[in-house]
């Protein structure tokens, strides 16, 4: 709750700023307000894309582990309440073999290895943003049931599985994916700052105002 509540106040702080700094007509100034709000929203997009654009591979990677582990973490928290007691919920199911329920933790630390094994093989900068993305969802999958590995026995649905690790892990991860997020945001500003220039030639350094030394005169 209180995670989400974080995410709602910096996000509409964020979209406040650039609507305050932006193009969109402020309230005071037309009697659109929806469209105008539209607008904020849509420039404050667009300078979060063009900042992760612009950014370093590295950065780029952290934010997609933190990103794909918060929403895959809060997905399969999601989808295990739905199935409690049902049989499945969509294409969603409990995967049994024979008598033994296999639990998710299980393709967790497949998928993550999987990644990270291949980040680690391959010492590609521009794949590792993209294998981030299989290894923070693997993270999510298996850090859910971390209580279950702790416990070793079924406590998903005890207080002992609900709280405590998992739950100060998807702050902490939804936390530094909100600080890299901002990040972007304030880097797209500076980027389309400088890509909306005029496109006059810049200013003639000192050096280059100077008239070229006369050569001496032939004897």
């Amino acid at each position: 709750m209180i995670a989400g509540l974080t995410t709602v106040a910096v996000a509409a702080g964020q979209v406040g700023r650039i609507w305050r700094r932006g193009r969109a007509p402020l309230p005071s100034e037309t009697e659109e307000l929806l469209p105008a709000a539209q607008e904020a929203v849509t420039e404050t997009v667009e300078l979060a894309v063009a900042g992760y654009q612009d950014v370093s591979p590295r950065e780029t990677a952290t934010f997609n582990l933190l990103a794909s582990f918060v929403l895959t973490f809060v997905s399969v928290r999601t989808v295990a309440w739905k199935l409690r007691g049902r049989d499945h919920v969509g294409p969603f199911r409990n995967f049994v073999i024979g008598r033994r329920h296999i639990h998710h933790f299980v393709p967790g630390i497949l998928i993550a290895f999987g990644s990270g094994a291949a980040a680690i093989v391959t010492r590609d900068e521009k794949l590792e943003p993209k294998l981030a993305i299989p290894f923070g969802a693997g993270m999510g999958l298996t850090l859910d049931e971390s209580a279950l590995l702790l416990e070793l026995e079924d406590v998903y649905w005890s207080p002992e599985g609900v709280l405590g690790v998992q739950i100060s892990l998807a702050v902490t991860a939804l936390l530094g994916t909100l600080i890299l997020g901002v990040r972007f945001i304030r880097r797209g500003e500076r980027v389309l700052a400088v890509g909306d220039g005029d496109g006059a030639e810049p200013p003639a350094t000192p050096a280059e105002r100077e008239p070229p030394a006369a050569s001496p005169a032939p004897g």
